[in-house]
This record gives structure tokens, C-alpha cells and sequence, in this order.
């Protein structure tokens, strides 16, 4: 499946971004490992982050040395800025990654944290979407350069109340972006089950009109198979072949087995949301074997006036109807009637 966005307004299957993010921890070689995984586990889209030290963090995060997860805490063996700059995918990284998703047709895609890293990703590596990260949401100055780039959006909803995702849709707009797809998400790692609040997808797509997605942070499957419930057109799961790897976001992820199964709820899940409207799907056959019909409750003689206590409703419903038994009542047979015989209108 590819990115369409006109598609994306439909109540189709969910396009499912596996995000690598920076699992592949600097290794290309693991990256690749990674793809070929995602691929597999039948996801249409694999993710990256493209920053660099120079555009994701200033010169006072490094100074403070912060670490954002619980892996890097008490280690003294690396600083944060090391640690970025390995992690950190180059341009010519980008483009073997590019070509590599091409060679086995599975969608590229990357997260920019600048202006030079989304020029590259759409003009020269041609992404058919660009991600915005939450973050960047009150980015008015990215967003306007997002905007100009002609390409559909993928916004995160993470970190940002109502008024930030307002700002930077209407920056959109304003500036010619026009498809808009809203990423509900809580960029907790993981969330509690209380703060997940799938609830908020339906929001967001009736408060602002664009199709909606669900961006996962939860620790298994649950929520990503629930929010297909939500007519989600993306879902996005940080993805890893080892949870136990060294890394940023490796514990979070979801492993091979997991993503096959999101990948597979996605595949039949949004069949089983079938129509709002009302649609018998069972044929005729079937309903009369299953429903029921008014049928005599003892043998009624030729000439007796029929009384509610001598009519029953039994299987099979090709006979009158129990929601008519206010008409047979009172009525006189003009035949013998056994009882559990199936009444007819030629009966009286």
C-alpha cells in the first residue's frame, strides 16, 4: 500500500508506518536488517529521524548532558552529544537507506528537524509524505517552509494542546498545504492506560475535518489494534528486532511478532467495521430457518374462534409472522388445524 492521500479520506485499510527512528543505533547494516523485518511483518512504510547534533539540540542541552531515557542514566562512559552523533543518519546514508527501500519495494520515509534535511528528503529523495514531529508544531517558521514543499502532511499531536495543533494547521493552510493527516499521540514512553486516550482520533477529526491516525507509544499491541475501531488511516509503531538492544527507544517498540500482528488487525480489522448503516447480510434461507412463526398450540377444530392461548411461535419463520399474531387472533378457522402445525392465512 502507498501513501495516497485522497485515500486516506476513505474508510480504507490503515497505512502502517514502522518507526525506526534512531533504533538502527548508527549501523546501516542494522537499519537494513530492520527494513527487511518491517517489510515482512507486512508494513507499508519505515521511518526514520533526521537530525544531526547541530539541528536537534542546542548548546546548553549538551553542556546539561540530559538524557531523555532511563538506558543512558548513571553512564559515564559517553556524553549526549557523542551519543547524538552516532546515532545520527548522514546524507549519504539517507540516500543508501532510500535506495535500499526502493530495491524492495517498501515506502522511505524520514522525520526532518530542519530546513536542509527536508529539502533533501523532497527534493532530492522524493518522499510522498513529509512527517512533522510534535515538537515542531509551534515551528511557525519549518511549518511555513513544510507548506511550501507542495506535499501532503503528517502531523504528531504529541506534547501540544489544542491551541498549538490549531496554530500550526492554520500555518498550513495559510501557506498553501491543503492535505492534512492528524496523528493522535501521547508522547509519554509508555503512557498509562488512562492517559492513552484513543477517544482524542475522533476528536481531532471532527474538530478540524482532516483524516486522522494514531501515532502509538504503548507498551504491546492493544491500543494500535483498538484505534482501527477509530477509522484510523496511519498507524505509526516505533519498531526494533530486539527490545533489549542498547538505545533510545528500543523498550517502547514493538518487535517483529508484534508489528505482524498490528499489520494483520489492519489488514481485516477495518473490513469488520463495515457500515454505519443497518445491512442484513444473512439470506433469505438462513433467516427463515432462524426465525420463528406463529404455529397452532393444541388441534383447533373447523368453526372455533382462534384465542391467544391457542397459538405458539416456533422455528421455522416461513409462516405468518408473531408480530401479526393481534390478527390471527379472534379469527375462525375454516379448517381442522393440528397443533404445531404452522398456521396459514388460508386457515380461517
Amino acid at each position: 500500500m502507498r501513501f495516497n492521500y485522497e485515500k486516506m479520506k476513505e474508510h480504507s485499510k490503515p497505512y502502517i508506518i514502522a518507526e525506526i527512528g534512531a533504533n538502527h543505533n548508527g549501523d546501516m547494516e542494522l537499519a537494513k536488517k530492520m527494513i527487511d523485518a518491517a517489510k515482512e511483518c507486512g508494513a507499508d512504510c519505515v521511518k526514520f529521524q533526521s537530525w544531526s547534533k547541530d539541528t536537534i539540540f542546542s548548546r546548553k542541552v549538551y553542556e546539561d548532558n540530559y538524557f531523555l531515557r532511563d538506558d543512558y542514566r548513571n553512564r559515564t562512559d559517553y556524553t549526549l552529544e557523542e551519543i547524538v552523533d552516532k546515532f545520527h543518519i548522514g546524507i549519504e546514508e539517507h540516500r543508501q537507506l532510500k535506495k535500499y527501500c526502493d530495491e524492495i519495494d517498501i515506502e522511505f520515509n524520514s522525520t526532518p528537524f530542519c530546513k536542509a534535511e527536508l529539502d533533501l528528503l523532497v527534493d532530492e529523495l522524493n518522499v510522498s509524505f513529509i512527517k512533522i514531529a510534535s515538537m515542531d508544531l509551534n515551528n511557525i517558521p519549518f511549518l511555513k517552509h513544510v507548506a511550501s514543499k507542495g506535499k501532503p502532511v503528517v502531523i504528531s499531536t504529541g506534547l501540544c494542546g489544542l491551541a498549538d495543533v490549531c496554530d500550526a494547521v492554520k500555518c498550513l493552510e495559510e501557506n498553501g498545504c491543503k492535505e492534512i493527516v492528524l496523528l493522535h499521540c501521547v508522547s509519554i514512553y509508555p503512557p498509562k492506560d488512562e492517559q492513552t486516550n484513543l477517544n482524542n482520533i475522533d476528536m481531532l477529526r471532527n474538530v478540524f475535518g482532516y483524516p486522522t491516525g494514531y501515532s502509538d507509544h504503548t507498551l504491546g499491541v492493544i491500543a494500535p489494534i483498538m484505534s482501527i475501531s477509530k477509522n484510523v488511516c496511519i498507524i505509526e509503531k516505533h519498531f526494533t528486532t530486539d527490545k533489549e538492544m542498547f538505545g533510545w527507544d528500543h523498550k517502547i517498540s514493538a518487535d517483529p511478532t508484534e508489528l505482524k500482528v498490528i499489520c494483520e488487525a489492519a489488514r481485516h480489522g477495518y473490513k469488520m467495521l463495515g457500515s454505519y448503516n443497518r445491512i442484513v447480510n444473512e439470506d433469505e434461507e438462513r433467516r427463515n430457518a432462524f426465525q420463528r412463526s406463529i404455529v397452532a398450540a393444541r388441534d383447533i377444530k373447523a368453526g372455533e374462534i382462534i384465542k391467544e392461548s391457542d397459538i405458539d411461535y416456533k422455528r421455522p419463520g416461513t409462516g405468518i409472522s408473531p408480530k401479526y399474531y393481534e390478527f390471527v387472533i379472534g379469527k375462525q378457522a375454516k379448517r381442522d388445524i393440528k397443533y404445531d402445525q404452522l398456521i396459514q392465512l388460508e386457515d380461517f
